[in-house]
């Protein structure tokens, strides 16, 4: 399932900016269904595709520099409203006439502007409020046509205004949630501009992609790759729902799952759970162990992991008779951090690329990858999983893979399940206590993820009157909306120091805890 059709869409054109997945995910915010595209969408491709607007998103380069990614003018001759964010700004102005130069005081960060709230771009919006700036070069002179919309202390053109062509520009980054107004304006030019309806919704997206994977599948045998997370589950679900028997989930146990998470997987979707799936579960944790024997660089225990998936997923294929179709559970995020177009790889995901070179299926069908983590969660919910099963902490395809920093052995496995379990324990129970003192309200620091991670660091410590060489667990916990960007979770100190004694006195190989205080940017949520 590529591309939604037949759905009033929003494109986004990426040049690089590192909020290229924010942008999209507020759009969704105001139920308008919107992809992501690279700057190099042919015209002729945008026009079948028939956006109700386009949104230029920032980058780090200089529109004057002569390998910067551009466009060409006919872009914004097509007759669909345009809004430049940050170079996109600074792009149609450089496109259309105006002048782009090296700001006199480059902007970073929380920024007060102005804004002319007469336009339909800033309607309702307050005349003087808070974004958020990123840039060393500025607006210096308005391509004809446009008016200047807005001003900080050092930006003349902090917005860019030319409503009868419907062509927009801030020079800020309004998808951002530092930026006030920032939601208000992106709504303003999505439904007042645009003229966008709100009509996406997950109960239809269910409907509709039942009937196209019917239509799709046909009479055709399918294999899911069924790793027991949120997003294969609601793909397996999904899948039963619209093809039923043709469907044979596996589930491949690598060996880098949470404890106990293995046998926990096979009890809810195996031959004795609330599924009637044909469920095959594969114990392949040695394997693994022996093809990540000796890497430690993270892209390629990625690929080593997806690879080998795949070729599981080949062997299983062969003994059940023929197969046309292998089905993941790819949700969009994934695809977009994988690397889109020119953009940077922030980190592969083992479920993205495409089939193999020598794969025995037909196709790969990916039901939810154009689906947010948020929205994956509501398809689960109206296909009647349980909220316990959609709701569940977040794990990456590549598992403790990622979660251990360098090379990867059985020992180590052991060691980061162990202390993940403690952590995970007493966080949901602390939190429990709270909620029954308080009427049940989630306390204020609950975290939306939150797991043990093995560094490579081993550390001289003191054990028992005795000298001890070990290693050192990182303790992280975000809190995040949308898992495009998070803040360090303000855990209660009592209780962090609680879950640091338990794992130090319980878990055999670990003699000193670290807590991870980074946000997303400039960190990742996962370490590696």
């Amino acid at each position: 399932m590529a591309e939604i059709t037949n759905q009033e869409k929003m494109i986004i054109l990426d040049f690089g900016g590192q909020y290229n997945q924010l942008i999209a995910r507020r759009v969704r915010e105001c139920q308008v269904y919107c992809e992501i595209h690279p700057y190099t969408l042919p015209l002729e491709r945008i026009r079948e595709m028939n956006p109700k607007g386009i949104i230029l998103t920032g980058g780090p380069n200089s529109v004057y520099a002569a390998d910067s990614p551009v466009c060409g003018k006919e872009l914004f001759e097509l007759g669909i409203p345009v809004l430049g964010i940050c170079y996109g700004a600074q792009l149609m102005a450089h496109v259309l006439g105006g002048k782009v130069a090296t700001a006199p005081v480059s902007e970073y960060g929380r920024t007060p502007v102005t804004v002319d709230t007469r336009g339909e771009l800033f309607r309702d919006v307050n005349e003087h409020s808070i974004t958020w700036m990123s840039h060393t070069d500025y607006i210096a002179s308005v391509p004809a046509g446009f008016q200047a919309a807005g001003h900080t202390q050092n930006c003349p053109v902090a917005a860019m205004a030319d409503p009868s062509r419907r062509l927009y520009a801030v020079q800020f980054h309004p998808e951002v949630v530092h930026s006030e107004e920032g939601f208000k304006i992106l709504k303003n030019f999505v439904i007042g501009i645009c003229g966008c309806t709100g009509d996406w919704q997950m109960d239809s997206f269910v409907d509709k992609t039942i009937a196209a994977l019917r239509e799709r599948i046909g009479s055709g045998r399918v294999l899911c790759a069924l790793s027991g997370g949120v997003d294969s589950s609601v793909a397996a679900v999904l899948l039963s729902k619209a093809v039923g028997e043709q469907l044979t989930c596996v589930f491949v146990d690598h060996g880098l799952l949470r404890k106990d998470e293995g046998d926990e997987v096979e009890a809810v979707f195996g031959p004795g759970g609330s599924y009637r799936l044909n469920f095959i579960r594969v114990n392949a944790q040695q394997h693994f162990y022996e093809k990540l024997a000796g890497v430690t660089e993270p892209e390629q225990k990625r690929h080593i992991i997806g690879e080998e998936f795949i070729r599981v997923f080949e062997r299983e294929a062969k003994k059940i008779g023929k197969v046309d179709f292998l089905a993941q559970g790819t949700i969009y995020p994934d695809v977009i951090e994988s690397g889109l177009g020119d953009s940077a790889t922030i980190k592969s995901h083992h479920n993205v690329g495409g089939l193999p070179e020598h794969v025995d299926f037909r196709e790969i069908i990916e039901p939810l990858r154009m689906l947010f983590k948020d929205e994956v969660r509501k398809v689960g919910l109206q296909l009647g999983i349980p909220e316990r099963l959609v709701c569940r902490q977040p794990f990456p395809g590549p598992g403790l893979g990622i979660r251990i920093i360098g090379e990867v052995t059985a020992e180590k496995v052991k060691i980061v399940q162990e202390a993940d379990a403690i952590f995970r324990e007493e966080l949901e129970k602390a939190a429990g206590e709270w909620r029954e003192s308080a009427n049940g309200t989630m306390p204020p620091w609950m975290p939306d993820q939150y797991f043990a991670a093995l560094t490579n660091m081993r550390s001289v410590g003191v054990m028992g009157d005795g000298r001890t060489y070990d290693h050192a667990v990182a303790l992280r916990a975000v809190q995040t909306s949308d898992f495009m960007t998070a803040e360090a979770a303000e855990l209660p100190w009592s209780l962090m120091k609680h879950v640091m004694n338990r794992i130090i006195n319980e878990v055999k190989g670990i003699n000193r805890c670290l807590v991870d205080l980074s946000s997303k940017p400039a960190a990742t949520i996962e370490l590696e």
